[in-house]
């Protein structure tokens, strides 16, 4: 089916919209409440804080790092059969938790398999939203991508309750059968191009037809017929040798035009894949060039490797200080998650000022959020952890601000493979950090030392990218001429990304 203006900007689209939202709640519910299960863990298995810190970091970071296959897939095969496949996926691995009988398998049940699946989801979900909406893009991915923190917000507290009534094992079967309804999302998302796969397909199937109608008949079909109705078996004999010698030499021929060809069409194949490798791995080395895109690079790893382990942590945090026996009804993952919601939605509304610079007001969110950080262990009450979660949530809502600098440094043209790059450090961050959080504890017994790193991390990143993005640093001849860079002077050199 080929797309049409009718079928953007609205229509089925909203039903697209509406699925997509869910299929991102039901994916990234658990995982981003990942909080809520982890002091469970650590009773029922014992293990060290940094060991059993790797389940949550895994299952937020495999997907980002991954994301470059994960959209490969929803290239060739489409939005709806990778959704189902990524249901079975979050649900099965989720239900193979509720069996774990160490961190190990839980390493891989629920970091490895569930995050590959909500990669999966997230690749699927964004890339058919992308294809039923142009001028209205922007708020269609605002409403799908709000769908994980709206996950975590309300799977914190079920989760929290599922644990009080059925015990974890039964929190997970349940959240797993839940999961299962991916593939009814995936029954909405009817594709507007036909994938990669089934093109390839289709041409492979029309050469086939082709051949079968210039094949020549078998044998078995000649009929010897001359001026005879029968003919000896001697007579029959040879002229079966015959073909068969005929054939021979015309298959023998049509072998070697057939190996001469193949082998051309191989050479034609590596040679085009080693010109797309060769021109993939130069736009790399420019995109890698641009002092502000590896500014952002550095920026998104410091903030994720300080910023996320609050996520799996903020919990046991406030039962080792004795500040709760137990996780509230409203746990501070909930509060969290929600004000990571409203950033978003502030932040994305105050990006599209004219006056406000996209990088510096994603460098002051780093900054205001690495306070808040810091924050964290001279804070000795219930209520203070409540506030500093929904500080820290609604500026960590500056990764829905990632896809628009990232366009406004390298073009549009860029935007795929800088923010694939863009992803990969960010998911590297996410998963180094609850580790070396965890680690720092069973070092200090204490998260004080942790949360001043996490801290230090995120603000040391807000200056970086500041100072690296100053007007007074000297662009390159190349960046002079892209239409995204306006200078003013010589020492106003500093892409616009108001």
């Amino acid at each position: 089916m080929d797309p049409s203006t009718k079928v953007l900007d609205g229509g089925w689209g909203w039903a697209i919209v509406v699925a997509s939202f869910m299929a991102q709640l039901l994916a990234y519910g658990s995982p981003q409440s990942v909080g809520v299960l982890y002091p469970e863990w650590l009773h029922a298995f014992q293990e060290g804080k940094g060991m059993t810190a790797w389940v949550g970091s895994l299952v937020a970071g495999v997907g980002l790092i991954a994301s470059p296959v994960c959209s490969a897939c929803v290239d060739n095969f489409g939005a709806r059969p990778v959704t189902i496949f990524s249901g079975v996926m979050v649900a099965g691995g989720l239900m193979l938790s509720a069996f774990a009988p160490n961190v190990q398998f839980l390493i891989f049940s629920y970091g490895i398999v569930v995050g590959l699946g909500c990669g999966l989801v997230y690749a699927a979900t964004l890339t058919i939203t992308c294809q039923y909406f142009d001028k209205r893009r922007g708020l269609a991915l605002g409403i799908v991508t709000t769908g994980t923190s709206v996950g975590a917000f309300i799977y914190a507290t079920a989760q929290n309750e599922l644990i009080v009534l059925y015990g974890l094992d039964g929190c997970l079967l349940i959240i797993g059968a839940i999961a299962l309804n991916l593939m009814a999302c995936a029954g909405f998302m009817r594709p507007l191009n036909m994938p990669g796969y089934y093109l390839k397909q289709k041409a492979a199937l029309e050469r086939n037809t082709e051949e079968q109608l210039f094949e020549k008949p078998t044998l078995d079909d000649l009929k010897i017929t001359t001026g005879s109705t029968e003919t000896t078996p001697e007579k029959t004999l040879t002229v079966k040798e015959l073909l068969i010698t005929i054939d021979s030499k015309d298959l023998a021929i049509q072998t070697e035009k057939k190996k001469g060809l193949a082998t051309l069409a191989i050479m034609k194949v590596i040679k085009k894949k080693k010109q797309a490798y060769s021109k993939y791995m130069h736009s790399m080395h420019e995109i890698l060039q641009d002092q502000a895109m590896v500014a952002f690079c550095i920026a998104v790893f410091l903030f994720s490797l300080g910023a996320f382990p609050p996520v799996l942590f903020i919990e046991d945090v406030a039962q080792s200080e004795g500040l709760i026996e137990e996780v509230s009804v409203i746990p501070l993952v909930s509060i969290g998650a929600i004000a990571t919601c409203v950033g978003k939605l502030v932040l994305g509304i105050l990006v599209d000022i004219r006056w406000i610079n996209g990088i510096y007001l994603y460098a002051f969110t780093m900054f205001a959020g690495g306070v808040a950080l810091l924050l964290i262990p001279v804070t000795k009450t219930y209520m203070g952890l409540q506030v500093l979660s929904a500080v820290l949530g609604f500026f960590s809502g500056n990764w829905s601000l990632t896809s628009y600098i990232t366009t406004k440094i390298v073009g549009l043209d860029r935007l795929t493979q800088a923010h694939g790059i863009l992803m990969f450090f960010g998911g590297f961050g996410i998963m180094l950090g609850p580790p070396v959080v965890g680690w720092f504890f069973d070092w200090t017994q204490s998260y004080d030392m942790a949360f001043y790193f996490s801290g230090s991390c995120v603000v040391l990143g807000s200056f970086i990218l500041f100072l690296l993005t100053l007007p007074c640093w000297k662009r390159k001849h190349s960046e002079n001429n892209r239409p995204d860079v306006h200078y003013t002077s010589n020492c106003d050199k500093v892409a616009s990304v108001a």
